[in-house]
């Protein structure tokens, strides 16, 4: 049967169309499970997932030397808490809003006896691609006193991966990245100028990586211009950052909002200064910025157009003592 000369063009434009719907689903619907997270880099092999995606790579890790009395998994019976504070022997919160420039701004001022109770965690305990759950679902799942949305990484295919001492990828897009090292201090890298192995051997326990940097040395790192890809000057933000070694801030701005118009990078950078942060990262931010304390969210998530709700991502930053 002679096929009509627009049947071809029709048949093109067919599989095009399949094709590129197969790309999107593949990118934002289907899950690709890589690796379930390893809580104890010591006693498990560390994971490497390469530029393509089809190949695991295992790394042999150390031995454990000896064994160690298993972590607390949830709060203490001495927490003392309040709607605003947590409070026990080894971690401090203290929630504080803030009004700034037409928006709501959320900040808990963290004290940690130990950095080991700075951690991450992965939805569903699992990297992959479009693995993701709420941050106040992640939050339960691993008894955080205190939650933060991270860098979604499941959104990119390149970027650091380092999460509580393990690599999970090791592929770099050339992003500034913050590190932070198991003794708890911060560092601004570029990945063009050091590899994630290399990174993981310096004693790196946690690379985050999505930015820009918004301060460094206690100085603002970023222009008035400065914005992350197509995001609007004015948006809903989550950042990290440290006044000195077991001294933290997670912050959260609403925006999207009637009540809220939300912040640029260099107006959050600001705010952060003048809290004397010394280093300070922006992480995912819009309708991915949420706060969670004591199991409850603290901002009004803008998941969209006028819905208040929060979005699924691909892991959390949070204060507490673990699974």
């Amino acid at each position: 049967m002679k096929i009509p000369r627009y049947g071809f063009a029709v048949l093109f434009g067919l599989a095009l169309f399949l094709f590129t719907g197969y790309l999107l689903a593949d990118t934002f619907l289907i899950k690709r499970v890589y690796a379930t997270a390893a809580s104890e880099p010591d006693t498990k092999a560390a994971v490497i997932q390469n530029a393509e995606e089809t190949e695991m790579i295992t790394i042999a890790a150390k031995e454990p030397e000896a064994a160690e009395e298993p972590a607390e998994t949830s709060l203490t019976a001495e927490a003392v808490t309040t709607d605003t504070t947590y409070s026990d022997e080894n971690i401090f919160v203290q929630l504080t809003t803030y009004r700034l420039l037409e928006t709501t701004v959320y900040v808990a001022d963290i004290e940690l006896s130990s950095a080991d109770y700075l951690k991450t965690a992965l939805a569903e305990n699992t990297y992959g691609r479009n693995i993701t759950e709420k941050t106040s679902t992640m939050a339960a799942s691993v008894n955080a006193i205190l939650a933060i949305n991270g860098d979604y990484y499941g959104a990119q295919r390149s970027g650091y991966v380092i999460r509580n001492g393990v690599l999970y990828r090791n592929t770099s897009s050339g992003s500034e990245d913050l590190v932070i090292y198991a003794d708890g201090t911060f560092r601004i890298i570029s990945e063009d100028d050091i590899t994630a192995e290399e990174l993981l051997a310096s004693g790196a326990r946690n690379v985050l990586s999505f930015g820009p940097a918004l301060v460094e040395n206690g100085e603002i790192a970023v222009t008035e211009k400065e914005e992350v890809g197509r995001a609007m000057a004015s948006n809903p933000r989550t950042a990290i950052g440290t006044l000195e070694n077991g001294h933290y801030l997670f912050v959260v701005a609403d925006g999207r909002t009637s009540e809220s118009d939300g912040l640029s990078l260099h107006e959050l950078a600001a705010f952060l200064q003048s809290l004397g942060a010394q280093t300070a990262y922006n992480l995912d931010g819009g309708g991915s910025s949420s706060m969670v304390f004591l199991g409850n969210i603290v901002n009004n998530p803008a998941n969209g157009k006028n819905r208040s709700s929060e979005r699924s991502v691909s892991d959390i930053v949070y204060i507490g003592y673990g699974t």
